[in-house]
């Protein structure tokens, strides 16, 4: 999702006002976003980024993010999504019967 603050505030969270509204990472935020998870370990994180002439630049990598915002902005059960993620990491695919 795309953060905006509001006028005369630097901080774009929701709860000091800031909008959001859904957007498709290009291939590049989406790699940048993945390796800065990557480098710390994690394997759930929420990854502030800003676009820069260079490219997407990492601002802030949270690993306990808050999933409201995006939850609201997207209509995705994120919590849902990324525990059925890890299931499927972590169960073995049953041979068929």
């Amino acid at each position: 999702m795309r953060r905006q603050a509001i006028p005369g505030e630097f901080r774009s969270n929701i709860h000091r006002g800031g909008t959001a509204k859904k957007v498709r990472l290009s291939a590049e935020a989406r790699k940048t976003a993945l390796a800065a998870a990557r480098v710390l370990g994690l394997r759930v994180a929420g990854v502030d980024m800003i676009d820069a002439a260079e490219g997407p630049m990492i601002m802030e990598v949270n690993s306990s993010p808050g999933l409201e915002g995006i939850q609201k902005t997207t209509e995705i059960d994120v919590a849902a999504a990324i525990i059925e993620h890890i299931e499927r990491e972590v169960t073995p695919a049953r041979p068929p019967v």
